[in-house]
């Protein structure tokens, strides 16, 4: 399989950037992660990089998309944020991280940034945010679409760096198919750009670069002075 990659990251209306994007490709394998970073102050950017320099030297070493590579990945990565923190800096970050080799794929994630897949232009699946707002919709207190405007919706359950241990949700590896797509982004881009909206810029889009270029069209349009940092990583699959 052949992974055509784009990532952004925008500051929003905040001073500062705690969002961490990358893509990096080893042999025939792909990583792909988004960290938002908790904390302020520079703490969050700290937790969001260190989560991300983590993932990738674990994934290079011993790339895999099996239940235990991405617990350990997740572990080693909680392990970095931890190692960083201090009585007055007790940052976190939150994690979804794309984990293909060949043809097999997998996700791992913690928090509220999230992974879409869609195959055919449709929408096939998405994570479940580890947040107060999705358990409230899950409980049927709210709408899916009402998470967007929850008032605690930035109450964020699960993160790197919140304890000694961390409980990350794992999907296990799945066959890729040519076509499929996966837009892994961070809680300030989901907020403004609904899933139609991702199927139909989608589907007008010749590249990755492409269809980040037309949601971030629509964030820019929405934002205002309570935006938060806006990250996301579009991976295409594609036959070789």
């Amino acid at each position: 399989m052949k992974f055509w990659t784009a990532q952004c990251s925008q500051m929003g209306a905040r001073p500062y950037n705690e969002d961490r994007v990358f893509c990096g490709k080893t042999g025939d394998g792909l990583l792909a992660v988004v960290a938002d970073g908790l904390g302020g102050h520079g703490g969050g950017a700290e937790a969001a990089q260190a989560a991300v320099d983590s993932l990738w030297k674990d994934f290079q070493e011993a790339p895999g998309t099996d239940r235990d590579t991405l617990a350990r990945l997740a572990e080693h990565a909680n392990e970095e944020v931890r190692q960083r923190q201090t009585a007055g800096k007790q940052m976190k970050s939150t994690l979804v991280a794309l984990a293909a080799v060949q043809d097999r794929w997998a996700l791992v994630h913690v928090g509220d940034s999230r992974c879409y897949h869609f195959r055919d232009g449709q929408l096939l699946s998405r994570t479940i945010d580890h947040s107060v707002s999705q358990m409230e919709a899950l409980s049927g207190r709210i709408t899916d679409r009402e998470i967007r405007f929850h008032t605690d919706r930035n109450k964020v359950l699960r993160a790197l760096g919140g304890g000694d241990t961390v409980r990350p949700e794992i999907r296990e590896a799945e066959p890729l198919q040519p076509g499929d797509c996966f837009l892994l982004c961070s809680d300030g881009f989901w907020e403004y750009v609904w899933e139609e909206e991702m199927m139909a810029d989608l589907v007008k889009s010749q590249t990755p670069g492409d269809w980040l270029g037309y949601m971030c069209g629509r964030i820019g349009r929405r934002l205002n002075e309570h935006s938060d940092n806006f990250s996301a990583a579009a991976v295409f699959c594609r036959a070789e």
